[in-house]
């Protein structure tokens, strides 16, 4: 990982997230990042959490050279797809602009157009399994031959109506990480059907708890989803 960076309200620096991670409390959940970096004119057109979303990516890609980027949200905006659900229920239409951006990939599209940037973009949502989606698409990418990609992961807490189907997401975040090919070292991610040993459940939600291996030296790091179990692996 050669470059991360990550926002919440109250963690603004790398400083501040890792002691977070070592040792969790509750967070606001209101807040939104000033993302001076894109211009005005397109800011205004993000909700809250694409804002936090692009702080990260504009803060990890720095004046690195563009690469594909790989955007994950196991929800995405979805308070912006409730509220025109709503508008179509009381008034029989929808917004055309609210709808382009209430898409899962509106965010990528926003920063690719503010950076004029034209590499490729991927949006991943694949439920408790989205931060592994999203590196096994970044492992792909590498593969083929991009020599780095930044995956881009955010989350905030569903609405109210949707509470039934929430679930540790409890205070709007994102974190970004710049990946780049090595013919060495390096990280592995690996799945298969789960074994009847237990694993422990962590206090952090998927997102964090893959954050928080990607940080520390710790060799190894196992997350059991239903019959499926994944394995991210540290090389020397």
């Amino acid at each position: 990982m050669a470059r991360w960076a990550a926002w919440a309200p109250g963690l603004t620096d790398s400083e501040s997230w890792l002691r977070w991670l070592a040792a969790p409390f509750p967070l606001p959940v209101d807040g939104k990042p000033a993302l001076a970096a894109m211009p005005a004119m397109m800011r205004r057109r993000l909700d809250p959490l694409g804002r936090v979303a692009l702080e990260t990516a504009y803060t990890c890609q720095a004046d690195d050279d563009a690469c594909p980027v790989v955007l994950a949200s196991r929800h995405g905006e979805v308070g912006r797809s409730l509220t025109l659900l709503d508008s179509l229920v009381s008034e029989g239409q929808v917004s055309p602009a609210s709808f382009s951006l209430s898409v899962h990939n509106a965010i990528g599209a926003l920063y690719s157009i503010a950076r004029h940037d034209v590499q490729p973009y991927s949006a991943i949502a694949a439920g408790d399994e989205t931060v592994e989606a999203a590196f096994v698409e970044a492992g792909c990418l590498l593969a083929d031959g991009a020599p780095a990609v930044m995956v881009v992961v955010y989350d905030e807490p569903l609405p109210a109506r949707y509470q039934a189907f929430a679930d540790r997401v409890t205070f709007p975040r994102g974190w970004a990480c710049r990946l780049e090919a090595t013919d060495t070292g390096g990280l592995s991610l690996r799945t298969g059907v789960a074994g009847r040993e237990r694993v422990a459940d962590g206090v952090l939600p998927p997102d964090l708890a893959a954050l928080a291996f990607l940080l520390s030296d710790r060799p190894a790091y196992t997350r059991r989803v239903g019959v499926r179990q994944w394995q991210w692996c540290r090389h020397d």
